[in-house]
C-alpha cells in the first residue's frame, strides 16, 4: 500500500511517545514492503531527530499554526472558532496530498480533523490522549484525575477563577469541539491505543460505534538487543538494586509524588535513575539529585531502552490516566518487574506481562512504594518473548483497518 502517516509532533530534537510510535510505525510499514511517507511540522527540519527521524521514506514539512496560542491564557477563555479553525487548516495541508496515497493515518491531537477530511479519502487517526474531549488533552486538574463532564467545568482549565462571561464563552467552545470531534469519529475510521480512552471518549459523546482498539507497541529487534545486553550484564557484579523511570517531568508524571514518597524509605543500596526532560527537572534535580537519585534528561529512545534493561525494576509512576504507556510495555517486554498505579489505560496491559506477578498494579503511591522497597524476586518461570506487543504484530491489525470499509472496524 501507499501510506502517509501524519503527525505534527514530528520532527523536534528530543520527541515524545506520540511521534516515536508514528516513526516506528513507519518502519515497521516500509519493512513489511508498503511505500511509506511522512507529513509532519514545518518546525524544524527532520534532520534534527537524528537517526530517529530515518523512516525509509520522503518528509514533507508542512503542517503550521498548531503551535498558537490566541492569546486563551491571557484572555482566560476557550475560543470556540480556535479549534474548528485549525482542523480545517490541517485538513487543506493533508488534502494537499492524501490522494496520492492509498491511506492517509493520522496521529496528533487535532481529533476533529477529520470532520473536515472528504468522505471518499481513506482516513485513519489514532487517538494517544485525552484530547478527544479535553481541551488541555490530559484530564488532569488539580493534581488528580478530572471526570466532569460539565462543558462549564472546563473553564477553570484555562483560567483559575473564570467569570461568568468567561464561564459561558469556554463551555461554548467544548461544546462545539466536543460536538465536531464526535462528527468526525463518525465521518472516518478511528483508532483508541486503550479500551480506557474509548470508553472515556464515550462519557461525554453517548454510547456508539467510536472505532478500534489497537494498543501501542515496541520495536522488539531494538527490545532483543537491549535484553542480549542485559544478558551479558548478569553475569558480572551487581551492586545494589537500581530503580528506572522514564518520564516526562512535569506534575501529571508523578516524579515528584512519587520521590517525595520514596526517600524517606529508600533502603540502602536502592539508586533511582530518571530519564527524561521537562518543567518541572530544574526543581527536581534541586530537591532531590544526590548520591541516591540520579536525572540523566532527556535520552534517546536505544539509551533509555538500555537503560531500562540493565534496572532491576520499572517503575511508571503517572498520576494521570495513562492511555498506553510505552514504558510499561518496554517494563514487561524485558521481563522487569513493573510498579505503575492502576489507572488509565495501565490495567489492559496485564495481557503483555510474561508472568503473572510481573505487573505490579497500586491504588495510591504510598502501596506501590511500600511494595517496590519490600520486593523480592523470585524465580517464577518466565515465559518466552514472542510477537505480542510488538510493532510487526500491531501492524497487521492496522492494514486489516487500513482496507476496511468504515463500518466495520471495531474490536
Amino acid at each position: 500500500m501507499r501510506i502517509l502517516i501524519v503527525s505534527e509532533d514530528v520532527p523536534y530534537p528530543s520527541m515524545g511517545g506520540l511521534a516515536k510510535h508514528a516513526l516506528v510505525l513507519a518502519r515497521a510499514l516500509v519493512r513489511a514492503g508498503n511505500e511509506v511517507d511522512f507529513l509532519g511540522g514545518s518546525q524544524h527540519p527532520i534532520e534534527v531527530a537524528g537517526a530517529e527521524g530515518q523512516f525509509g521514506g520522503r518528509f514533507f514539512g508542512e503542517l503550521s499554526g498548531h503551535l498558537a496560542g490566541w492569546k486563551e491564557h491571557s484572555l482566560g477563555v476557550f475560543l470556540p472558532p480556535k479549534r474548528i479553525w485549525l482542523a480545517r487548516c490541517f485538513a487543506r495541508r493533508i488534502m494537499r496530498r492524501a490522494r496520492d496515497y492509498d491511506v492517509t493515518h493520522y496521529h496528533g491531537h487535532i481529533p476533529n480533523v477529520a470532520s473536515y477530511i472528504p468522505a471518499d479519502v481513506n482516513f485513519v487517526q489514532t487517538r494517544h490522549d485525552q484530547g478527544s474531549d479535553c481541551l488541555i488533552h490530559i484530564r488532569f486538574r488539580d493534581g488528580e484525575v478530572c471526570t466532569r463532564l460539565d462543558p462549564a467545568d472546563c473553564a477553570g482549565c484555562i483560567t483559575t477563577r473564570p467569570n461568568s462571561l468567561q464561564r459561558v464563552i469556554s463551555s461554548s467552545a467544548v461544546d462545539c469541539y466536543r460536538r465536531d470531534v464526535a462528527r468526525a469519529f463518525r465521518r472516518h475510521k478511528t483508532v483508541f491505543v486503550s479500551e480506557m480512552l474509548r470508553r472515556n471518549f464515550a462519557r461525554t459523546a453517548g454510547p456508539a460505534d467510536w472505532g478500534a482498539v489497537v494498543h501501542n507497541f515496541v520495536d522488539l529487534e531494538s527490545l532483543r538487543a537491549a535484553l542480549a545486553a542485559t544478558r551479558a550484564r548478569s553475569r558480572e557484579e551487581s551492586s545494589g538494586v537500581e530503580v528506572f523511570v522514564a518520564a516526562k517531568l512535569w506534575p501529571p508524571k508523578g516524579v515528584t509524588s512519587f520521590l517525595r514518597t520514596l526517600l524517606p524509605r529508600l533502603p540502602r543500596g536502592m539508586h533511582v535513575t530518571i530519564a527524561g526532560d521537562g518543567p518541572d527537572e530544574p526543581r527536581l534535580r534541586s530537591d532531590y539529585e544526590g548520591e541516591h537519585v540520579k536525572f540523566l534528561g532527556w535520552c534517546a529512545p536505544d539509551e533509555t531502552l538500555r537503560l531500562a534493561a540493565n534496572a532491576d525494576r520499572i517503575v511508571v509512576p503517572s498520576v494521570w490516566e495513562e492511555p498506553c504507556a510505552t514504558t510499561v510495555f518496554e517494563g514487561l517486554l524485558l521481563d522487569k518487574p513493573t510498579f505503575a498505579l492502576a489507572r488509565g489505560g495501565t490495567p489492559e496491559l496485564a495481557i503483555y506481562a510474561r508472568r503473572a506477578d510481573q505487573l505490579r498494579l497500586h491504588a495510591d503511591m504510598e502501596s506501590l512504594v511500600e511494595d517496590l522497597v519490600n520486593f523480592r524476586p523470585t524465580d517464577a518461570t518466565r515465559a518466552e518473548l514472542n510477537g505480542a506487543g510488538g510493532v510487526e504484530y500491531a501492524i497487521q491489525r492496522l492494514l486489516a483497518i487500513y482496507r476496511a470499509p468504515r463500518s466495520s472496524i471495531r474490536s
